[in-house]
This record gives C-alpha cells, sequence and structure tokens, in this order.
C-alpha cells in the first residue's frame, strides 16, 4: 500500500506526513498541480490532498481531479462526497435541503427582477453572504429593505469582490483589541497594506456576480457550536461572537467544556455526516429557540490548538472518550482502514 501526499507547507499535508514517518507507511509526495498528476499516480492506492479556498490554483480544479481520480479507481482525501460543496454556500443549501438537514432557511435568486420582488414578501434583518468565504468573510447583516436592495443592485450589476478587504481590516483591528500582541499589531499593518496590494488569491479570482444569498437571521444566539465529525468521532468547540457584533467565526473566543455541547446537536452532527457519506464534516450550529440549525458547513479548518486542545470526543453512541484529539491523523488513520478494505 502507498499513499500520495500533496505537500504543502502548513497543511494537513505536514501532519500527514509526519503520520506516516512515524507510523512506518509508504508514500509519495505529489504535486496535483503538475500536469500529468493522473500517471504520477500509477504506483499508489490514495491521493490526500487539503486544498482549500485560498488557494485560487485549487479551486479551478481539484473538484474535477478528484472525480476524476475516483473514475479511475484511486481513492481520495476529500472524496466527491466530502469536498464538492466546500467553501460553496449554494451548493451546501442544495444538499442540505435534499437530506432535509436542519438548515438555517436559505434564500437565492439568479436573477435581479426575482430578488427585488422578493423583498415585498420577507422581512429583516437578514444575513447577507456570498458564495465562498471562511472565518465570517463575506457576511454581513442586512437591517432594512433599502439595504438589501442596494446589494441586489450591484449583485446584478458590477458585483462583489471576492475578499472585502475593509471588513477584513475591521477584524484585524478586532483581534488587536482582544489579543494586544506584536502578531495583531501586525495584522493591523498587512491587513492596512492589503487596501491598496490586492493578495496574489484577489488578483486572480472573478469577481462574484449574477445571483445573491440570504440566510434569515435567528437572534439572541451569543455563541454558535462548531462539530467536527470525522468517522466515530465527533469533536467541538463553542466559539463565542465579537463584542457587538452576531458572528461567531473567527472570533478566537471559544470554550471546550463538554458540557457545555448539546447532545441533540451531536446526534444530528453524526446523522447529517452519514447522510452524506463524508469523510471529515464541520458544522456550524446555532439555535432557533430550542431547536439546532445547521448555519454552513466544511471538510476542512484551522490545524492547530484551536481543534488540538479539545479535551476529548464522543462516538456515534454518544460516549465520552477523554483522549488526545489530533484530527488530521484521525482523517489520515480512516483513510488507511478504507485502502485496506479494498487493496
Amino acid at each position: 500500500m502507498k499513499i500520495a501526499i500533496h505537500k504543502h507547507e502548513e497543511s494537513f499535508s505536514d501532519r500527514w506526513i509526519k503520520y506516516c514517518d512515524e507510523n512506518n507507511i509508504s508514500y509519495k509526495l505529489v504535486s496535483c498541480y503538475h500536469t500529468d498528476i493522473i500517471s504520477e499516480l500509477n504506483d499508489c492506492n490514495g491521493l490526500m490532498w487539503h486544498w482549500n479556498q485560498n488557494d485560487y490554483k485549487a479551486t479551478l480544479f481539484a473538484r474535477q481531479l478528484i472525480l476524476s481520480l475516483e473514475k479511475k479507481g484511486v481513492k481520495v482525501f476529500p472524496d466527491v462526497n466530502t469536498g464538492w460543496h466546500h467553501d460553496d454556500k449554494l451548493g451546501q443549501k442544495y444538499l442540505l435541503e435534499s437530506i432535509d438537514a436542519p438548515l438555517v432557511p436559505a434564500h437565492v435568486f439568479y436573477s435581479k427582477k426575482e430578488a427585488l420582488a422578493w423583498l415585498h414578501t420577507t422581512t429583516f434583518p437578514k444575513v447577507f453572504k456570498l458564495r465562498g468565504g471562511a472565518g465570517s468573510v463575506n457576511v454581513s447583516l442586512v437591517k432594512t429593505k433599502r439595504d438589501a436592495k442596494a446589494l441586489i443592485k450591484k449583485a446584478f450589476g458590477k458585483g462583489f469582490s471576492h475578499i472585502n478587504r475593509f471588513s477584513r481590516l475591521k477584524d484585524r483591528f478586532w483581534v488587536f483589541k482582544r489579543d494586544r500582541d506584536k502578531k495583531a499589531v501586525k495584522g493591523i499593518f498587512s491587513g492596512a497594506a492589503r487596501i491598496f496590494i490586492p493578495t496574489e488569491v484577489e488578483k486572480f479570482s472573478h469577481r462574484e456576480k449574477g445571483y445573491i444569498y440570504f440566510q434569515d437571521f435567528i437572534p439572541k444566539n451569543e455563541y454558535d457550536t462548531r462539530l467536527v465529525v470525522i468517522g466515530n468521532r465527533c469533536f467541538g468547540v463553542r466559539r463565542y461572537c465579537r463584542d457587538g457584533d452576531f458572528r461567531a467565526s473567527g472570533s478566537g473566543v471559544k470554550a471546550y467544556d463538554p458540557k457545555l455541547f448539546s447532545s441533540q446537536c451531536i446526534k444530528i452532527a453524526f446523522e447529517v455526516a452519514e447522510k452524506l457519506n463524508a469523510q471529515s464534516v464541520a458544522f456550524d450550529f446555532i439555535w432557533d429557540h430550542d431547536v439546532p440549525k445547521i448555519v454552513e458547513i466544511s471538510y476542512c479548518f484551522v490545524m492547530g490548538s484551536f481543534y488540538d486542545d479539545c479535551p476529548g470526543y464522543w462516538d456515534k453512541e454518544l460516549n465520552w472518550h477523554e483522549k488526545k484529539v489530533n484530527p488530521q491523523y484521525f482523517m489520515i488513520e480512516d483513510f488507511i482502514e478504507d485502502l485496506k478494505k479494498v487493496i
């Protein structure tokens, strides 16, 4: 058995490689950007590639490559079921609705006329989102019909930049207010520079236009619940909202006590993950009164202490296991076990 790993610094590949070295697993380092990547995998049983929305090259072809490799009989992480909807809130809306998952209601329009007509039938506030973006990037609260109308006109006019530079800079100031350290100061200067100097991702990203996406706003949520399901394990982080803000993702204010997590949310996370047949899926839950609702999902997430500090995980029977959490090791452990079944 040999695993191909797309190596990229400070990605999940760092830990996957370490796991293979520690456990004498045969592996091969590859680049999924090579034009002959298909033939490069001829001597491998599987490919692991941590791609995400910050790699504009990967977003061009990752889904197509993964599907093609599955047709060839090569097992992939993330596979099609796990990753096709990554960083795509439009895709997630239809997917979660199709399996009757408890999703926060979302409203998508592909014509200006229909979107403007909808304004007369709904209430405010609403949450506006672009289809992509992590850490609350490209997410804002729309308080009035007038504001929503302006967004609709822009969506079907010049469109939106893939990254909101001013919102990003505002978030950097919030981080400085929270942390008061050198890293936060550096973040402010970097964010200010990006107002004038676009990143490589921005240079090669198209403007978001031709659609408008709103999600219902559910008030009185001071935090959200991030639950990650990988195989028979579910671990979580409670993420508190920023001061004076409705967004929790990206705040960095968190708690891990297992008593904070609802068994109802954990059960739903396992059930939806099974319906999706996903190798890895992270859920963001908020509460609509006493009913948990899913805001969005993702197959990947930040690596490091944010999840490593989880004190343990639940299994599918909701039993608690107080054990070290290493999400990337969980991924490759499951991947190897699945490979053994088909070799």
